[in-house]
């Protein structure tokens, strides 16, 4: 049996030409298709009431929070400075009750990107809300200019951690962000990093949380590094024995 992989989706706004403009509900195909390739089944769940949590997250078996939007520095006791970017309070509010539900419910959690930012400030954490203006040790280039399906800067891994055990004790990913984890929340372990010392990737300490979390873009790279596809086959590993005694 393949699990059902649950992937919050965003509102697309901007005008297209397709659709005139016409809000749509969408998930990047790069998640939809690196869930396919690892047996699971995608389910894309769209933005709604945070009450609503429970109901959506005893529907799935996994949970696999994608890429977007700024996250709201409200949410860590911080004003927006200028270089903040756009912010989805929806999206921000929604996507922590699923979390926390998700957690209730011991169901495993990947975190991608903007995934790992919010499991952060979801658990007390806190973020850079521009690596620019407020990282002052900054030397790496977090927001690539390279094709982004190819590495842009290396990182490093804990040889102990789950992460290390799909990508050795460094590797190569792509890269962009602008925001990035300043105080990692108290529930989660740094497991990888980037030259200028930024956490690239996280786990939950608690085993049976269930949480591995990438500051990268694996999606984007399922095509031309097969290690980025594997992340999402131990995912969804993770997810099937977490089930297993139901199957």
């Amino acid at each position: 049996m393949k699990p059902i992989i649950g992937i919050p989706g965003n509102i697309l706004t901007q005008r297209s030409p397709s659709f005139d403009g016409l809000p749509i509900t969408y998930t990047p195909h790069g998640f939809v298709e690196a869930t396919v390739t690892a047996y699971g089944l995608p389910n894309v769940i769209p933005l709604g009431d945070p009450k609503d949590a429970k109901a959506y997250i005893s529907h799935i078996d996994g949970l696999l929070l994608a890429g977007g939007q700024d996250v709201s520095p409200l949410l860590y006791g911080e004003e927006p400075i200028p270089a903040l970017g756009t912010t989805s309070p929806l999206r921000d509010t929604f996507e922590i009750a699923l979390i926390k539900e998700a957690v209730r419910q011991q169901k495993p959690i990947l975190g991608v990107c903007r995934g790992l930012q919010l499991l952060n400030v979801a658990y007390g954490g806190t973020l850079y809300q521009d690596l620019a203006t407020s990282y002052s040790d900054l030397t790496v280039q977090h927001i690539q200019h390279t094709q982004y399906d190819n590495g842009a800067h290396t990182i490093t891994l804990d040889p102990d951690s789950r992460l290390a055990k799909v990508f050795g004790p460094a590797y190569v990913v792509n890269s962009y962000h602008h925001q990035a984890i300043k105080e990692l929340a108290e529930p989660f372990e740094a497991v990888a990093w980037s030259k200028d010392k930024l956490i690239e990737g996280f786990e939950a300490k608690d085993p049976s949380a269930n949480i591995v979390a990438v500051q990268w873009h694996p999606e984007l790279m399922i095509h031309t590094d097969e290690k980025m596809q594997q992340l999402f086959t131990d995912f969804v590993s993770r997810v099937k024995k977490s089930i297993a005694p139901a199957l």
